[in-house]
């Protein structure tokens, strides 16, 4: 049985539809490679701050750690979700016991380049199906 963990939001605050509140911002059309460098430690330190804020309401047995643009997530069956930047292809990669994924910055997202799924729903799906814990980013 998956326990179920919801983010709050400040009172008024909206979720943007289809536009994961983990990642979205005013990204720039990354050009360099330290505007992407920059763009993706965000959207890593995002997911982190998320999975403390969820990991503080709840008693989930999940272990991460964020090092030199690589977040790595320990389940509490050992496996691993590894989410990290791809500079050579402005990418940032997630791979999961179930595959991998890659995905590219689309305005003010990070969108699968195959499958279209956002970063924030693929996560959450991910933990849900390896770790048994639901977190809505």
């Amino acid at each position: 049985m998956a326990t179920r963990v919801t983010m709050l939001r400040p009172i008024g605050a909206k979720k943007s539809r289809n536009i994961p509140a983990i990642v979205s911002g005013n990204m720039p059309t990354m050009i360099t490679e330290s505007e992407f460098i920059a763009a993706a430690d965000r959207a890593l330190s995002a997911i982190g701050d998320a999975l403390d804020a969820a990991l503080d309401e709840s008693a989930l047995d999940l272990d991460w750690s964020l090092n030199d643009g690589i977040l790595e997530l320990e389940c509490g069956d050992g496996s691993k979700i590894i989410v990290n930047r791809h500079v050579p292809n402005r990418e940032i990669w997630v791979a999961a016991r179930s595959g991998g994924h890659h995905f590219r910055a689309d305005g003010d997202r990070w969108v699968d380049t195959r499958s279209g799924e956002t970063l924030d729903a693929t996560l959450s799906r991910l933990l849900r199906e390896q770790a048994g814990i639901a977190i809505d980013f």
